[in-house]
């Protein structure tokens, strides 16, 4: 049934505009090969260079369910980073393992922004970015202001630890208000937050869960999967992969018992088991020099 559900969405989702474009390829940045995603309506409207979030949550498995209406005035190109999606599954990740910082995120950026400017046949793109993409993004107009029309920052990192205090001073307070035992004891756990400890995956989740669980992505929902098992159906997912019983949990799960969105995705955007030590350092490393 999910292979059936795929195959509707990816013949609604093609484009058999006489004058658009949409193609999957490979770019060269930083030594290894980017996967690049193309999608529009008229290859004569502007380019966007879309840089996701994460880090390591590509957006080509989920962009199906909001980007077609953007398509029809942008040509908009998004990537899968470097340690994310088919880019990780194309090298080894012990290869790439000492290369995730910032920088190599910007220049990654800078390099497949010029060769996307240059196989459009366009003079500047305009740069957006989303969450973890922001510190790639707006350091590259910064850096590069020639190659892009515009920058948008889409939930911009300023301060990423005054962005955990006020997460986690939300999530106390509706815990409270609601008299939720649960959700006091566990953000206790990590108190005080984000405080001199590291930002660790794992007291994150405990703060954001909570957060979540009256307001933002999932709030007056119970469990998640509505919003993770949306990528099955993605017609960039290839692969056929099987879905995971324990996909949906509810918001009150153990952290322990949570799992990322990539983790449900079929193989060719399902990270393998080996790269947990690469992702973990680039969030560590993220949230150590955005903070």
């Amino acid at each position: 049934m999910t292979d059936e559900a795929r195959e509707i969405i990816a013949d609604l989702q093609h484009i058999v505009a006489p004058d658009g474009i949409q193609e999957n390829f490979q770019l060269p940045a930083g030594g290894i090969d980017h996967w690049v995603y193309t999608r529009g309506q008229d290859r004569s409207n502007p380019v966007i260079l879309f840089i996701h979030g994460g880090p390591a949550t590509p957006l080509a498995p989920v962009s199906w369910q909001f980007q077609r209406p953007i398509e029809e005035y942008f040509t908009v190109v998004t990537y899968d980073q470097r340690a994310a999606g088919r880019t990780l599954r194309s090298v080894d990740p012990a290869t790439i393992s000492d290369t995730l910082t910032i920088a190599r995120y910007v220049e990654d950026a800078i390099e497949l922004a010029e060769q996307i400017r240059d196989r459009y046949g366009v003079e500047k793109l305009v740069l957006i970015g989303h969450s973890w993409g922001t510190l790639i993004g707006v350091q590259a107009a910064v850096r590069r202001p020639d190659l892009f029309h515009a920058y948008v920052g889409i939930g911009q990192v300023i301060d990423a630890r005054a962005n955990e205090t006020h997460c986690y001073e939300y999530a106390v307070a509706q815990a409270e208000l609601h008299n939720h035992t649960e959700a006091l004891e566990q953000l206790a756990s990590i108190a005080p937050y984000p405080g001199d400890q590291p930002l660790t995956r794992e007291r994150i989740i405990i703060a954001r869960q909570w957060a979540q669980y009256r307001g933002g992505l999932s709030a007056f929902r119970h469990e998640t999967g509505y919003f993770f098992d949306a990528p099955l159906l993605s017609p960039e997912v290839h692969g056929r992969g099987h879905r995971d019983p324990r996909s949906r949990q509810p918001l009150h799960a153990r952290p322990g018992d949570r799992r990322d969105a990539r983790d449900r995705s079929d193989d060719d955007h399902r990270l393998p088991d080996s790269a947990g030590d690469v992702l973990r350092a680039a969030r560590l490393h993220h949230a150590d020099r955005a903070g």
